[in-house]
């Protein structure tokens, strides 16, 4: 019989110590460290090395035929989009995102969808009563749906409940820090509790070709609690983001074995639920902003999605001996490498200036291309001229002052003339080849001091 321990398991990293302390060494977290029981079993390794007795495996070529996932599609077609083409059978996806931002709600919607169209669907709620359920589906319109419902969270019953019938199509769990067993001794929610009841559904998944979804909690980081732990774990891991006070939520993939990552699908939040955002752009372009010195238009990817977005500075004279820098939906070290490069190898002087930088709408940037917006919405907002209303940037801007060349060139391009942009402003090298116009301007440039230029300013 294994002989029973006890050890202390940081709850955001998943670190264990032997002894209990306020601070967790591997990952600098406060009271984040809870005492767990474990249990000290000889390893299969040591059984392994000792004689103990196995099965042999068998071993395929890389050459053997594979077939292809088969695909349920939801019928959201952003949500399809982020998972790369619907749910796989037999697969594991991991949701994350703070409360109230529309986990449920969309998770809902997709499994009345898919039980309407013949799918059978299990959605299993740790933390609403049914009633709760049925109204918030009532209020969605989802009320006749022929969706299996359940509030169990011992993870033994759930198991035995879903293995007497036919697999379902989709198993739907929210969510997994309310998942407990027996077998554990600590309290639902901690790292022992979230490894073990995840590893017995994805275990469930796989053998009976079922596609789980689980919802997950976040810390106030913005991860899921217990991260490295459940994401190793499953296939897909999908994160709900929003700015507060923004209706707009965006789905994002942070990992995905079936498809790309770095996706994104847009929704709305409205009164009758999550409504899909056929054409994201013209959410984060503001007609009544361009125009005016200080906003310049990016044109954008976000997976395989182009996206043009506003990205909006404020620069003033400051009073203060240390200037303030703020950023909103950017890299913060991004805005100071491109300070200084302009006033290094531009000569604009923007020491003595406050900084304000905001991408519009809430969206998060994370390419580099975004550089050459960035510089041109800055420089515009110091000089007070407006940047071309018509005109839309990219490129990335080294610490020489050279503007390098992007990817998908061609997508951006075709997006921008789309919403009616006249012109685009580009690396000057992106237009190496046979690429075409298509109905709008190129103004490359090889230099960030040739965008200076444009805008006419006083060098030192």
């Amino acid at each position: 019989m294994a002989k029973a321990s006890k050890a202390y398991v940081c709850q955001s990293c998943g670190a264990a110590t032997s002894k209990w302390s306020g601070k967790c060494q591997s990952c600098g977290e406060w009271n984040s460290i809870v005492e767990e029981a474990s249990s000290t079993s000889t390893s299969p390794a040591l059984l392994a090395i000792k004689g103990g007795k196995g099965r042999l495996v068998s071993f395929e070529t890389l050459a053997a035929q594979t077939e292809d996932a088969p695909r349920l599609t939801t019928g959201i077609a952003e949500l399809d989009r982020v998972l790369g083409g619907g749910l796989v059978s037999g697969s594991a996806v991991l949701v994350g995102g703070e409360p109230g931002i529309g986990k449920s709600t969309l998770l809902l919607q997709t499994a009345a969808d898919l039980a309407e169209d013949g799918a059978r669907v299990v959605y299993l709620s740790g933390e609403e009563a049914p009633a709760q359920v049925r109204m918030r589906a009532m209020r969605l319109g989802l009320g006749e749906a022929p969706v299996a419902l359940g509030t169990e969270t011992n993870i033994a019953n759930i198991i035995a409940t879903l293995s007497s019938a036919p697999a379902p199509s989709l198993v739907i769990i929210d969510s997994v820090q309310t998942l407990w067993s027996e077998g554990l001794d600590s309290a639902p929610g901690t790292i022992s509790q979230l490894r073990g009841c995840a590893s017995a559904l994805i275990s469930y998944a796989k053998k009976s070709g079922a596609t789980l979804v689980l919802v997950g909690h976040v810390t106030k980081d913005g991860q899921i609690a217990g991260p490295k732990v459940i994401e190793h774990m499953v296939d897909t891991v999908l994160y709900f983001e929003s700015l507060s006070g923004h209706q707009f939520r965006i789905l994002r993939a942070v990992k995905n074995r079936f498809g790309p990552t770095d996706e994104i699908g847009v929704f709305e939040m409205r009164y009758e639920g999550l409504k899909e955002v056929e054409n994201p752009s013209a959410l984060f372009l503001n007609a009544a902003d361009r125009g005016t010195p200080g906003t310049a238009v990016f044109a954008g990817m976000e997976g395989t999605r182009p996206l043009l977005v506003e990205m909006q500075a404020l620069v003033a004279p400051s009073s203060l001996g240390t200037p303030r820098r703020a950023v909103v939906g950017w890299d913060q070290n991004r805005l100071s490498m491109l300070l200084a490069v302009l006033e290094a190898r531009c000569g604009v002087r923007l020491a003595s200036h406050d900084v304000y930088l905001n991408v519009a709408g809430g969206l998060r940037l994370s390419e580099p291309a975004a550089d050459l917006a960035a510089a041109a919405a800055l420089l515009s907002s110091f000089t007070g001229r407006p940047a071309p209303e018509d005109a839309a940037y990219f490129g990335e801007v080294s610490l020489s002052g050279a503007v390098r060349p992007v990817g998908h060139t061609d997508q951006r391009l075709k997006e921008a003339t789309k919403l009616g942009f006249d012109r685009a402003i580009l690396p000057a090298a992106s237009l190496s080849g046979d690429r075409k116009a298509g109905g709008i301007a190129f103004n490359p440039i090889s230099q960030l001091d040739e965008l200076v230029a444009w805008f006419a300013l006083p060098t030192n």
